[in-house]
């Protein structure tokens, strides 16, 4: 499934937040659409904050999901590990990675991008 697929998934231009509010992640609710965000190894990254293996939000059982060295995302509910660069799944139950979001910055703030 497309991130756009998503309910209430929001449009090219919406404002997520300052890019100094990701450090190193920031967790949204953007009415009801879920966005993880990362800045790791690989730079600025966004995701729907759902792990494809039973959908709940990454850091359901807490923030720390970002490895120390910053280049993977591990959920909290069960241990799958995705890249933190491209969401690509590495380990774990899940089938599948993570549904990655276009992301701009216009004047620090982070936007969802054109696709």
């Amino acid at each position: 499934m497309s991130w756009r697929d998503w309910p209430r998934a929001p449009a090219a231009g919406t404002i997520l937040c300052p890019l100094a509010a990701v450090a190193p992640t920031a967790s949204l609710d953007l009415d009801g659409f879920p966005v993880l965000l990362v800045q790791g190894a690989g730079g600025l990254a966004g995701y729907v904050n759902a792990c494809p293996h039973q959908y709940l939000p990454l850091d359901f059982h807490g923030p720390n999901v970002l490895s120390e060295d910053g280049a993977r995302l591990i959920c909290s509910a069960h241990q799958a590990c995705f890249d933190a660069r491209d969401g690509a799944l590495i380990c774990g139950p899940a089938d599948d990675g993570l549904e990655a979001l276009p992301l701009a910055l216009i004047d620090g703030m982070v936007v969802i991008g054109p696709d």
